[in-house]
């Protein structure tokens, strides 16, 4: 190979891991804008983050494309937390905090998978008028995301979330004297107007149960993706 083959070479190859570098930036972008849109009710916006025949997976159901995903957090979320308006509102707080990324993009740089870990702090003032019924006043919650992504007329976007609740807690009892308030889904739209299209195969019990989430990425010293663990309840 020539001195300016071998430049060439080292050039494309560089391109590639700057290409790479600024997918990874892109995605982790994508999905702390989840969040934050979530915080504060943002329903369109989070809308606008999945791709046309995205999925998302919340408390056992399949919410479906764009519609689903309006269905699920505007219809029922923006609904249920805020009456309908988009947020932040006086005296009620749902701060999602997204952290702990392991992100891995296809050689073709087209799709990509995540993992990202959530800790949810939420409730209300004690001077808010108005209160969700069955919401805890003070609350934490943790879940863990396995995500696909894909690029879409060259914008990353959502194409799967899957999202599972790992814990919550009453902030005064704690995480051991508390069963989640959130329960698996169990009936689909439309007899359920806010319902997923289609349930999971294997319904995921919430707190206290443990649920396991297929780690995607490999392992770092191994290089190879670990098996699932075995399940405990």
């Amino acid at each position: 190979m020539s001195e300016i083959e071998a430049l060439r070479s080292d050039v494309k190859a560089l391109t590639e891991r700057i290409g790479m570098l600024e997918d990874l930036n892109a995605i982790r972008r994508l999905h702390n804008a989840y969040g934050y849109y979530t915080d504060y009710n943002r329903s369109d916006e989070l809308a606008e983050l999945f791709s046309e025949d995205a999925e998302i997976i919340f408390l056992s159901g399949i919410y479906r494309g764009k519609v689903g995903a309006r269905r699920l957090y505007g219809d029922w979320f923006r609904q249920f937390f805020t009456q309908g308006r988009p947020g932040p509102v006086y005296g009620f707080l749902l701060d999602h905090f997204q952290m702990q990324d392991i992100i891995t993009v296809a050689p073709d740089r087209r799709t990509a998978k995540g993992r990202f870990r959530a800790l949810l702090l939420g409730g209300n003032h004690e001077s808010r008028d108005y209160r969700p019924e069955g919401l805890p006043d003070q609350f934490y919650e943790a879940g863990m995301y396995e995500n696909d992504y894909v690029r879409e007329d060259g914008v990353w976007k959502i194409k799967r979330l899957d999202y599972v609740v790992q814990w919550q807690a009453d902030y005064d009892a704690g995480w051991y004297k508390t069963i989640a308030h959130l329960q698996p889904l169990t009936k689909t739209f439309p007899e359920d107007p806010l319902g997923p299209d289609e349930l999971v195969d294997n319904q995921r019990q919430t707190w206290p149960y443990r649920q396991e989430l297929a780690m995607h990425f490999a392992h770092p010293v191994l290089g190879r993706a670990l098996a699932d663990a075995e399940r405990t309840a």
